[in-house]
């Protein structure tokens, strides 16, 4: 929420409250230079805590990411903590970061709010990948935990990510009473990032954690061994991954230099990813270095995660020397449609993907006979959904989310580094089982791909996004989508078609509405706060579309399904164009293609 001070009031608060030598410079001498405009940017409304934590700009100010907004979140939560778990000041909260600007200094300051108050501290003094704080929330029992974090957003970014003392992410209402708590906490109780080092509260269980997370690692590929001619290439895309990517490899006899190779200029933490401009394995462009590498070793196979190794990507080269990139959705169906068929027990077993991630999964769960479910986008709700259906009996083997995040038996939350690995057994699996020795890589994928669509369909997407830079933008089309067939009565109306195909079915999860339901309520939470809409057309696409919580994007997420991949592939093609022209109009609107 805006605040209704002057500017300058706005800044004489930020000067009382800041203690950052760099951090008052910078408000002080855009005072002094008179820019308003920025100083607006930077004062009028507080960074939003949502259902990711805080993820902003390095920069003063309190809608960004500086030592005053992260000693102000670690307050705000840890009396919320307080309030909220039992016996939370035994359990503590266990505290990760990864190599990005400031991360180190923020880790600090997170312990020393939580140590003031007099919480146990499990600090995770070096450098670690996303997954390993999660799973020590878990491990440790702890009653929370922060990564430092901006996973793959720009250099000049940083997050702070807040996981509940199940494990996952934060859901509703747990964000809510956070903001609150943190409103209620703004002036700081320390600044002394020193105090982690000598405090008796404070320890180090980092080595513990990540024992016991390998050995979950190393249960999940048990019996598999590299076949000793495979040979991948790995980036940790400027990163941490690094380190956890050789251990886990060597799990299954992967050796460096062997069978493992990195790719040199991106092998160790880089805060500016100096050669890529968006460290995403998904953005286009983002794997070009690991696939040149590649071909001057004769490697066919690229092994990704992003900077904090939570998401995972690969590709694979043909017989034709072209490259591969398989996509979130690809990855994911070939992992269920693999686990699915090593399972030993297929009686109580439970897969689930977001409803942003493809519907084949569905079509496999129809046929097949498990039991299947899709959630929000997130693996807030991906992660929380899994433990629910563990308590009523089910085992959940995996769960993904398009945009590169595979969740396994184990594990509460996305995670690149077993991903990797399962990855490399799921290769094992198709070249004793579908391809055999004579095909390479590309061909077996393609080949148990090809086995994948024959049984359960054709499905086929076309994802990407918009860069929508102000707010009111992605807003502004939303409303425009909703009042496209006025009624006068005021009942909510939908479009009845893009372009040429009837919509069939139609989920606004941002007003909820849903035309299946009887009382037209949605089955899946609704956010007032986010935007999403969800529809079909002529039951053969379906069409998602919603504002990104941590980046200014507006996703586009179009899957069709027909009687051949070329068709539906382009069906999906087809749609998508009819949804620029008809809905988001970038001349008109400015929304910008990446």
């Amino acid at each position: 929420m805006a605040s209704q001070k002057s500017i300058h009031e706005l800044a004489e608060e930020w000067l009382s409250l800041d203690r950052n030598p760099e951090t008052r410079k910078e408000i002080e001498d855009l005072l002094e230079g008179n820019n308003i405009a920025e100083l607006e940017r930077r004062l009028r409304r507080r960074i939003q805590f949502g259902t990711a934590g805080l993820r902003a700009k390095l920069q003063a100010g309190f809608s960004r990411m500086n030592d005053l907004t992260v000693l102000q979140a670690s307050q705000g939560l840890a009396v919320y903590v307080a309030q909220t778990v039992p016996d939370a000041y035994e359990k503590g909260i266990v505290i990760g970061h990864d190599h990005r600007h400031h991360s180190c200094d923020f880790a600090r300051l997170t312990a020393c709010a939580f140590i003031t108050k007099g919480f146990k501290v499990h600090f995770y003094d070096k450098l670690v990948h996303t997954p390993l704080v999660p799973f020590g929330v878990e491990a440790l029992g702890a009653a929370c935990g922060v990564m430092i974090t901006a996973s793959h957003n720009p250099g000049p970014d940083n997050g702070y990510k807040v996981y509940w003392s199940n494990g996952c992410q934060i859901i509703p209402p747990h964000d809510e009473g956070i903001a609150a708590c943190i409103e209620q906490n703004l002036t700081p109780w320390v600044w002394d990032k020193h105090l982690v080092n000598g405090s008796p509260l404070v320890g180090r269980p980092l080595e513990l954690v990540a024992d016991q997370y390998y050995r979950v690692l190393g249960n999940l590929v048990q019996g598999t061994s590299i076949n000793r001619g495979m040979r991948f290439v790995y980036t940790p895309m400027h990163g941490v991954g690094l380190p956890y990517a050789i251990r886990a490899a060597a799990l299954i006899g992967a050796e460096r230099d062997t069978n493992m190779f990195t790719v040199a200029e991106q092998a160790h933490p880089d805060p500016d990813f100096s050669t890529v401009k968006f460290p995403n394995p998904e953005e286009h462009g983002a794997l070009d270095l690991a696939m040149k590498t590649s071909d001057g070793l004769g490697i066919s196979l690229v092994l990704a995660n992003d900077p904090d190794a939570d998401r995972f990507s690969a590709a694979v080269k043909g017989a034709d020397g072209k490259w591969m990139q398989l996509t979130g959705n690809e990855l994911g169906i070939l992992f269920a449609y693999f686990i699915f068929q090593t399972e030993s027990d297929k009686s109580k077993i439970a897969l689930l993907n977001s409803t942003a991630s493809s519907q084949i999964l569905r079509s496999f769960s129809d046929i097949e006979g498990f039991y299947y479910e899709e959630t929000l986008t997130g693996f807030k709700w991906l992660g929380n959904r899994a433990l629910e259906l563990e308590k009523q009996g089910y085992k959940v083997p995996f769960a993904f989310e398009e945009a590169i995040g595979y969740m396994f038996h184990g594990l509460h939350d996305k995670d690149g580094i077993g991903a990797m690995l399962m990855f490399i057994k799921l290769l094992c699996w198709i070249e004793e089982n579908i391809s055999g020795n004579s095909m390479t890589r590309a061909q077996g994928i393609i080949l148990c791909l090809e086995e994948i669509y024959s049984k359960y369909g054709y499905f086929e997407d076309k994802n990407s996004y918009y860069v929508s830079l102000d707010p009111a933008v992605t807003a502004g089309i939303f409303r425009s989508i909703r009042t496209m067939n006025p009624s006068e009565s005021g009942e909510y109306r939908y479009p009845e078609t893009v372009g040429s195909r009837n919509v069939t079915y139609w989920r606004d999860l941002t007003v909820g509405y849903d035309s299946s339901t009887p009382d037209n309520v949605p089955l899946l939470p609704v956010s007032k706060g986010s935007e999403m809409i969800t529809c079909i057309l002529d039951n053969s696409v379906r069409v998602t579309i919603r504002g990104s919580g941590t980046e200014p994007k507006l996703k586009v997420y179009v899957e069709a399904k027909s009687a051949s991949r070329e068709k539906s592939k382009q069906l999906a093609e087809q749609v998508w164009d009819d949804l620029e022209r008809e809905w988001f109009k970038p001349r008109e609107t400015g929304l910008l293609r990446p």
